[in-house]
């Protein structure tokens, strides 16, 4: 078993094979040093993996949906690629320029800016956003402020992956300081993610820390996860995963089908992905990104590749293991191949923000080396002391406790004639349609929303996408039982129709399906 460490005393990267009678796991010393220079090497490798990962695996995003993308199927990398999405599709990097979005509060607000800051700058900031990220923003807009704006009771996204994908750069500048990262994770995590949700970020955070101080992939994964709670279900679906990969070392389709077969492919709360096969559930998207790191064996393509093959949100996740990779490399190391195309855009500033790969490189840098001064390291000429954590486990959270999806039915019903509705449960969400004929986009429908008989919220759904209300209603609380729901809808126009879409109910335990 080779291990490779950054250790006390030396400012390279070390090799060492461990010896018959040594520990299996690598010890990283209480002192890690490293030069300046490849701290800023590991820092570029972690920006320009994740773009080029990113980019790798764009054309698939949500293509293959509890399916894999087999291998006959081409993935191309043409000269020119990194700059044409840049000028015909910048949208693909919001896995990027949200990191960016609090990389420059950070920047402009220091180490101890306030969370209210990260959300107001995030809600306000001019880019679409989907899923967690968008409920989340509403919520803020709306009054609802982290951690409340992230918690599964109002916001049903709450398990989503979107604060996996825009995570990294809280271990990018964390460098070795896992626990450190975890607050940061904490602070920003929530604003937008609960439980699962929370737990995805914090992973992909701690695997990043690790990659400044190893480049023993196995011990990455293993010990990024002593930051998560054993008690919940994403540190049971990560084991699994490792432990399928031990039991399947050269076959990383047979661990995909693991993950399918088990209950962590499951979605328990994102509307869309209910017992359908879109899935963009924190548990199953980090399970890729694991895939990719472990059977891609540090081999850049590999790890893309295997996390792109693997479906589901597969520009994020190969992002994630390219930008954890490219830590572990560096960018000095990064083949040539992938590296050509990102030259052009290196000063290019990603859309919606004021912020090159040029620029974030810097910037990463310098919160790393404050980072690291603050957490009890230290800077001596050209080697930088690292301080490095032993992680401690976060509090366990766990969205969705004890409520269980058991029905999904399209109503597709405008609310002018809705009448009611009735089911047997202690939970549901619906969905809505808001269309509009001509320019509506100042358009706010007010909407009552009734759960038998009683007025149980007024929503605001605003026509404008940017700041529009994912779903109008949900409620997780309720009595076991018969219910009924019913809308009122208090200021409609001409040109506006409101369809409640579809309902999912929520029952205290799974639905048990008899072969009759």
């Amino acid at each position: 078993m080779k291990a490779n460490l950054l250790y006390t005393g030396s400012i390279l990267v070390l090799s060492s094979l461990l010896s018959c009678n040594a520990p299996k796991t690598p010890v990283v010393p209480e002192t890690v040093e490293i030069t300046k220079e490849q701290l800023q090497d590991k820092i570029k490798g972690g920006w320009a993996g994740q773009t080029i990962g990113c980019t790798f695996g764009g054309p698939t995003e949500f293509r293959y949906c509890s399916t894999m993308m087999q291998e006959y199927i081409p993935i191309t990398w043409e000269d020119g690629c990194i700059k044409w999405y840049y000028d015909n599709a910048p949208g693909l990097y919001d896995d990027v320029y949200m990191d960016l979005t609090f990389v420059d509060v950070f920047d402009r607000l220091g180490l101890d800016a306030p969370v209210d800051s990260f959300a107001m700058a995030y809600a306000n900031a001019s880019y679409m956003l989907w899923h967690a990220n968008q409920s989340g923003r509403y919520n803020i807009l709306n009054g609802i402020m982290p951690p409340e704006s992230g918690h599964w009771l109002n916001n049903p996204h709450a398990d989503d992956l979107d604060f996996q994908i825009e995570a990294d750069f809280a271990g990018l500048m964390s460098p070795g300081m896992i626990n450190s990262a975890a607050e940061i994770s904490d602070k920003i995590g929530h604003i937008m993610n609960y439980g699962d949700g929370w737990y995805g970020g914090l992973y992909v955070a701690a695997m990043y820390t690790l990659a400044f101080v190893s480049n023993d992939i196995e011990y990455i994964v293993n010990e990024a996860l002593k930051v998560i709670p054993e008690e919940s279900k994403y540190y049971k679906a990560m084991s699994d995963v490792i432990a399928w990969h031990k039991k399947y070392p050269d076959d990383w389709k047979a661990t995909w089908f693991e993950i399918e077969k088990s209950k962590w492919a499951e979605d328990l709360g994102c509307p869309e992905g209910i017992f359908a096969p879109f899935n963009i559930d924190a548990t199953v998207n980090s399970a890729y990104i694991l895939v990719g790191l472990l059977y891609g064996q540090g081999d850049f393509y590999k790890t893309m590749e295997i996390s792109t093959r693997c479906g589901q949100d597969s520009d994020c996740n190969p992002a994630s293991a390219a930008g954890i990779l490219g830590t572990i490399l560096g960018y000095s190391n990064i083949p040539e191949y992938w590296k050509k195309n990102l030259y052009e855009v290196e000063d290019i500033n990603f859309a919606h923000t004021t912020i090159s790969l040029n620029k974030v490189y810097k910037m990463g840098y310098e919160q790393a080396l404050q980072m690291i001064k603050r957490n009890g390291g230290s800077i001596d000429g050209d080697v930088v002391k690292i301080k490095f954590q032993q992680p401690v486990p976060v509090r366990l959270e766990q969205s969705f406790e004890g409520v269980y999806p058991v029905m999904r039915k399209s109503l597709y019903r405008s609310v002018k004639n809705f009448g009611e509705y009735s089911f047997d449960g202690l939970g549901f969400v619906v969905t809505n349609e808001l269309k509009t004929v001509g320019d509506k986009n100042d358009y706010v429908a007010k909407l009552e929303c009734y759960v038998d008989g009683q007025l149980m919220e007024t929503v605001s759904l605003p026509a404008a996408f940017e700041i529009r209300k994912n779903e109008p209603y949900w409620n997780y609380q309720l009595p076991n039982g018969k219910h009924t729901i019913s809308f009122k809808w208090l200021n409609p126009e001409d040109g506006v129709d409101l369809i409640i879409r579809d309902i999912i109910v929520y029952s205290d335990k799974p639905k048990e399906y008899k072969h009759q």
